[in-house]
């Protein structure tokens, strides 16, 4: 498990739909309870769950527009965290505050910053526009006990559908005769990308199931944990852009609840059997793996087991290694001399 979070970063919250449906979410994140809600202007707030009177969850009071009103209590809260009514006089004490994050809304998601709030640049969001297109997709979260670091290995290393996935995606070992490449692009984004060549359609593709394939999978990575797949096939020979397959496009993001579990966000198509394929793959058999691989590893810091490296892993080799070096930056700026050794994932 990693040391501590990375902070000055951009951190999926919630689906947006899953905040507008409702008056209020609560959510874990990063080790703490927060209180997540829509403001009357269309804004987003996002409050430490928490009062600062009697340590009530705001969650069991109520809303009056856009204020917080605990339950126990009825101290009032406005979407800076600021305390406006104290019901039992006009002074307002001077420490009633609760501690916010900056959050944006984009592309159908809920993000925030839980770091320098002066320094939430929204240009560094990654790039997720391909949810505004307007076709019709499922969007899920589920909850894993595992670290988020090692349900973003097994993203980065898709080689596992071979196996973790072999009765659900049927891949018939494409990936095994493929060829792998990681890289880290102008933005600062990893990237995983596979292509095999003369091999059998994947399932999605239908279109192509009786003529041999082109095919690739191309995975994103931003820090901390966010991943975009990209999965393609085409006639063999064929220009990836000229074929008759449309790819299939999805975001992967991963955020942490605790050190040892994770929220994970995902979409898929509508319909029973989409749904069914997605519970089949994350629920049945991603989740079984990563649980069992947390308790294993149990409270040991990854490079502290000296896991055998495969050339498989080089991208989340370089995911681990600059979220290492993120927070050796951010430890730095703060004094703490108790920062994490790179020196370790050589």
């Amino acid at each position: 498990m990693s040391n501590a979070y990375v902070l000055n970063v951009w951190y999926m919250a919630a689906w947006q739909e899953e905040v507008d449906a409702t008056d209020m979410v609560t959510r874990t994140l990063l080790d703490r309870n927060w209180l997540i809600y829509r403001a009357e202007d269309g804004g987003y707030a996002m409050l430490l769950n928490r009062c600062p009177h009697r340590f009530a969850p705001l969650s069991r009071g109520r809303r009056e527009g856009d204020l917080i009103e605990c339950g126990y209590h009825g101290l009032r809260f406005d979407r800076t965290g600021t305390c406006v009514h104290n019901p039992f006089s006009d002074l307002i004490p001077p420490n009633a505050s609760i501690p916010t994050y900056p959050v944006v809304a984009r592309n159908g998601i809920i993000w925030f910053w839980p770091g320098d709030a002066g320094a939430a640049d929204e240009s560094l969001i990654p790039d997720y526009s391909i949810l505004d297109d307007p076709a019709p997709m499922v969007r899920k979260r589920t909850r894993m006990e595992a670290n988020y670091e090692l349900l973003a290995d097994n993203l980065l290393d898709l080689s596992h559908v071979e196996f973790v996935h072999r009765n659900s995606f049927r891949s018939g070992g494409a990936m095994l005769k493929g060829e792998h490449k990681a890289y880290t692009d102008e933005q600062g984004a990893i990237w995983s990308c596979w292509s095999m060549t003369n091999v059998p359609a994947p399932l999605f593709a239908t279109a192509l199931a009786d003529v041999p394939t082109d095919r690739w999978t191309n995975m994103r990575w931003n820090a901390p944990a966010s991943l975009y797949l990209e999965v393609g096939a085409a006639p063999t020979g064929c220009p990836r852009d000229e074929s008759p397959v449309q790819p299939l496009r999805n975001p992967h993001i991963v955020t942490p609840e605790t050190q040892t579990s994770s929220h994970y966000f995902y979409n898929h198509k509508p319909g029973e059997e989409a749904a069914a394929l997605a519970t089949q793959v994350f629920e049945n058999e991603d989740r079984p793996m990563l649980e069992a691989v947390q308790r294993e590893m149990g409270d040991a810091q990854f490079w502290d087991l000296r896991p055998v490296i495969l050339n498989v892993d080089s991208a989340a080799v370089r995911a681990r290694r600059h979220l290492m070096k993120l927070r050796r930056e951010e430890a730095a700026r703060r004094g703490d001399s108790a920062v994490p050794d790179l020196a370790a994932a050589e």
